[in-house]
């Protein structure tokens, strides 16, 4: 039986998720312009999408090997600490991306950085320790909030200072969590409490052994492939956006970040207000499932369109598909005690990491290679066609494990 969280949530949640909140924002301010940063030094489409691609993809692949260890250390020595030292690498991070002085550089400081990019797992352990099983659905679901907030602000601040110099966005992104070390140096407290703590193992530490150990959980079983195939689409379309937008229909800065704004409100009006009572009326398997099934088709969409303010249109359409992620994640939650929430959310960390840098480099290649076709050609649309296809794996995987569950339950 998992025990009763020891800390008063309304206190510790508040304090998390504006941390949260602050890391989002910094990461959602460059998003706009990290494309441009490295067109700087490959100013060919084909080529810049190859070197996007891999920059991306070694971040991801740091964050797949570390973020399970950093949440069995956050088992081990707490949340705090572990919070703090990720939020201050990824604002040093921020700072050394404006004085690479090559591409090379460029990729091997943002392999650096994620290193310390397993905060959000160690984020949503927190939130699980201090929430009851009940609830957990919906507080993981604040985390979401927080990254939609984050993605309001952020993404449009960027796109702002980035019409400025591309720049300018690293700049506020490194004070902004700087800023938030501070803050959570002073006023973050601890969330898990020494009766629930567990010794560090190197083998809770491996990426490996924690992704296999997923699908032996409880109730889970192939779910672990639903949210890989959901992942995997979620960050082809997320890599590819900003390179397709500014193909396919000539946006600036400005109008992604505007484009990412939409994303951020929707996402917060469903993570942070709606979520609860939707996963109140439908349950978490229902949500899940009518969730990927939004998204399925709104990626298909934003591939077959051929003007750029319909993509405006579309990102409101998907507003179920934000709830299908945090109803998965409070599935996987339920399976394990307070002991092992860190290790857990460290694990489909990793599990993101994973399809992270399958997706970057497959959605980035995918994309070199239709780059070339002239505007209003479909090919152009591969990538998203590609998640589209992805997501629809995931809606057939899970709806044959709720029906298998239901099975044995009768």
């Amino acid at each position: 039986m998992t025990p009763e969280p020891t800390s008063p949530p309304a206190v510790s949640t508040r304090f998390v998720l504006l941390t949260v909140f602050l890391d989002i924002l910094g990461i959602g301010l460059i998003v706009p312009v990290l494309p441009r940063l490295v067109a700087n030094f490959a100013p060919q489409p084909d080529l810049q999408a190859y070197w996007y691609g891999a920059i991306v993809a070694s971040y991801a692949i740091m964050q797949f090997f570390c973020a399970p260890l950093l949440g069995a250390l956050s088992d081990r020595f707490g949340r705090r600490p572990v919070l703090l030292v990720c939020v201050l690498g990824l604002g040093l991070n921020f700072f050394l991306l404006t004085q690479a002085p090559t591409l090379v550089w460029l990729l091997v400081i943002r392999a650096m950085g994620g290193m310390t990019a397993g905060n959000i797992a160690v984020a949503n352990a927190y939130i699980a320790d201090v929430s009851t099983p009940e609830n957990r659905g919906k507080a993981l679901g604040k985390i979401g909030a927080m990254f939609g907030l984050g993605f309001i602000c952020g993404p449009m601040l960027g796109g702002i200072l980035g019409e400025q110099h591309f720049q300018y966005p690293f700049y506020l992104a490194a004070l902004v969590s700087l800023c938030n070390f501070g803050y959570g140096l002073f006023a973050l407290p601890e969330s898990l409490g020494l009766e629930n703590r567990r010794l560090f193992t190197l083998s809770r530490a491996n990426p490996f052994a924690n992704l296999v150990g997923l699908a032996h959980l409880r109730s889970v079983g192939a779910l672990v492939w639903t949210m890989g195939f959901s992942l995997f689409a979620q960050f082809t379309m997320q890599t590819t956006w900003v390179l397709s937008t500014e193909l396919r229909f000539g946006w600036t800065p400005l109008q992604n970040g505007m484009s990412l704004f939409m994303v951020g409100v929707c996402s917060v009006i469903m993570q942070g207000f709606l979520l609860g009572r939707v996963i109140k009326r439908l349950g978490e398997a229902r949500t899940a499932i009518f969730g990927l099934s939004s998204s399925c088709l709104v990626l298909l969409m934003y591939g077959l369109v051929q003007q750029g303010w319909i993509m405006y249109l579309l990102i409101p359409c998907n507003l179920l598909g934000y709830a299908a992620t945090p109803a998965i994640q409070a599935i996987f939650s339920k399976a394990v005690d307070a002991r092992s929430q860190g290790a857990v959310m460290g694990s489909l960390a990793s599990l993101g990491s994973v399809m992270s840098v399958f997706a970057t480099l497959i959605g980035t290649t995918l994309f070199a290679q239709v780059g070339h076709f002239p505007k209003g050609n479909l090919a152009l649309g591969a990538p998203f066609f590609l998640a589209s296809l992805a997501q629809g794996m995931a809606l057939l995987i899970s709806m044959k494990h709720f029906s298998n569950v239901k099975k044995v339950i009768q």
